[in-house]
């Protein structure tokens, strides 16, 4: 197994970031400096991080409903709330697909699958997160078409895959894009303040019955769902 794989898959982040740790230097394999990306990892090797010791842990995976005001950090230096103080003690090292900012809620799905991580967020497989947005005021109908449509904001081009109309002040929006902030400066740019945001699915995986705080462990057969077509998704009803 080469190097960057063996580290993501003990949890030491994404293929990338593990690349990374290789580059600056931080890796020992048997008492050595690793330089080489290309190192492959062979049965009884001993590799360490930092003086950390890297073992390839049992593969896991959950998903936790973040409420609004926890940070979504592993830990936080200001020792505020995160992600991580909800999960349970013996989840062990993991890592976030994709963030919520603190004012945000909902969706998170953590693991110690460096691979599988990976393929969830890369923008190139075009993973659907579904959303659930109120709004400070009714809100006009007449603009979804020009969600879908697209326009530049802080950090790019921005666009919905789809937007419907939940209620008078209530919009469901699903992106595939991950741009920071993008829901809050989206409704902003066209004169609306988001009042609440709570994600409400990541592909195939749906809050369900979890409550905020709450968590639930996926198992194995539980996975194919990630990126279920979204032909196979219940269709939702443009307007109420």
């Amino acid at each position: 197994m080469r190097i960057n794989r063996y580290l993501a898959s003990a949890g030491f982040g994404s293929r990338r970031k593990c690349e990374e740790l290789v580059r600056e230097k931080k890796v020992r394999l048997n008492g050595g400096v690793v330089t080489a990306l290309s190192t492959v990892i062979q049965e009884g090797d001993q590799v360490d991080v930092g003086g950390q010791v890297a073992k390839l842990a049992s593969p896991q995976y959950y998903l936790l409903y973040k409420p609004r005001g926890v940070v979504c950090t592993l830990s936080d230096e200001q020792g505020r709330t995160s992600i991580c103080d909800l999960l349970p003690f013996h989840a062990g090292r993991l890592f976030h697909v994709g963030r919520l900012d603190m004012e945000s809620e909902g969706l998170i799905l953590l693991t110690n699958d460096g691979d599988f991580a990976q393929k969830l967020a890369h923008p190139t497989q075009g993973i659907e997160k579904e959303y659930e947005v109120v709004v400070d005021q009714p809100f006009d109908s007449t603009l979804l078409p020009k969600l879908c449509q697209g326009f530049m904001i802080v950090g790019g081009r921005a666009k919905a895959e789809r937007a419907f109309m939940l209620g008078a002040n209530k919009i469901k929006v699903v992106l595939r894009q991950g741009i920071k902030r993008q829901i809050r400066l989206m409704f902003a740019k066209l004169g609306y303040k988001v009042k609440r945001l709570v994600r409400t699915r990541i592909g195939g995986f749906t809050v369900n019955k979890l409550r905020p705080g709450q968590w639930r462990q996926l198992r194995a057969k539980d996975l194919s769902s990630w990126a279920e077509p979204t032909a196979k998704r219940p269709r939702l009803n443009p307007m109420n």
